[in-house]
């Protein structure tokens, strides 16, 4: 079983992922081999709420090229890592407080 820390990886801030907070719907970036039980165990334990729901998803890296100056000749292709993500519906009632507004 794994440590909390080791599961969550980072909360999803964005505008589209703040407007769904309104609705108790949190987006985390999450370990790859965590599965959704390990998910809600995680973010039940460090921010003492109750999960109700958990959905998943894994998104592949993205190919991209590393150009140095406008007309290189020696260009690197990489990739960015993949990554899987997951939304975490709370009980009614329940809030995580990611940052302090006011």
């Amino acid at each position: 079983m794994r440590e909390p820390y080791d599961v969550i990886v980072s909360p999803v801030v964005t505008e589209k992922t703040t407007a769904q907070m309104e609705r108790s719907l949190y987006t985390f970036v999450v370990n790859q081999l965590s599965n959704k039980h390990e998910i809600a165990r995680a973010v039940e334990s460090l921010w003492d709420v109750t999960v109700t729901d958990v959905r998943t998803m894994r998104y592949a890296g993205k190919a991209k090229r590393a150009l140095l100056g406008r007309m290189a000749k020696n260009w690197t292709p990489g990739r960015r890592p993949n990554f899987k993500k997951a939304m975490v519906q709370l009980a009614e009632g329940d809030e995580i407080e990611f940052y302090e507004t006011g």
